[in-house]
């Protein structure tokens, strides 16, 4: 699961990158998909939820930084 969420934050930062403004409803998506994760997985009872749920609200930040990371990239760029 890790190696997955690492190729899908590059995959937004480089979308981001080269096609800013077309890169907010894949991130959208994948957050969204992270966010249902951490639903489900937060339903379990007690502190259990809570550890579950935690990946998933990790990576869901961390796509959240790297779309933004690629767009602000772009930004900066002199041309």
């Amino acid at each position: 699961m890790i190696i997955g969420i690492v190729v899908v934050c590059v995959a937004l930062a480089v979308l981001a990158f080269l096609l800013p403004r077309l890169s907010y409803r894949p991130q959208r998506g994948a957050q969204r998909s992270m966010g249902a994760g951490s639903q489900v997985a937060g339903k379990a009872p007690g502190k259990a939820g809570r550890f579950l749920s935690k990946p998933f609200r990790s990576s869901s930040r961390a796509l959240g930084k790297s779309g933004a990371a690629g767009r602000r990239t772009r930004r900066r760029m002199p041309f």
